[in-house]
């Protein structure tokens, strides 16, 4: 097995122990710390409480709501070819039966409310689409 570069010199974001167990290296803090400084970016301590289902949800909300905008904009004809394009072009687990289907099973008013709090919070890359509206309004399902 190749060795990244990190764990064969046993150094790099983390430091590695003898039974290659990482933990971060506390030397690189300061190169974040001195980061944040110069772009004047301060932490936001409601990320320090995301849970795993939270990032997520971060991670592909925003690629259900472009999906919502394939489908609205004719691009897509059908959520189920969005579904498969999300598992054989991207990777999406095929177990959870593709983005869309994955997406709908929490809901799309759910879906529409994470959207639009965190848009709030942190801006347009989050705002929901309109098509994704409408549905979470009239309780429509996504796929």
């Amino acid at each position: 097995m190749e060795c990244l570069t990190g764990e064969s010199s046993g150094k790099g974001f983390y430091l590695y122990d003898d039974k290659w167990k990482a933990s971060p290296d506390p030397d690189i803090k300061k190169y974040v710390e001195k980061s944040r400084s110069m772009a004047n970016i301060a932490q936001d301590p409601k990320l320090f409480k995301l849970t795993d289902d939270d990032i997520v949800e971060m991670v592909f909300f925003p690629v259900v709501n472009e999906a919502c905008r394939l489908l609205d904009e004719g691009v897509a004809l059908k959520a189920s070819d969005l579904d498969v394009a999300s598992i054989m072009g991207r990777g999406f687990p095929s177990y959870r039966g593709g983005v869309m289907f994955w997406a709908d099973s929490l809901g799309a008013k759910y879906v529409y409310h994470k959207l639009e709090a965190w848009c709030e919070d942190y801006g347009e890359l989050f705002k929901p689409c309109e098509y994704l509206a409408v549905r979470a309004r009239q309780g429509l399902s996504l796929v």
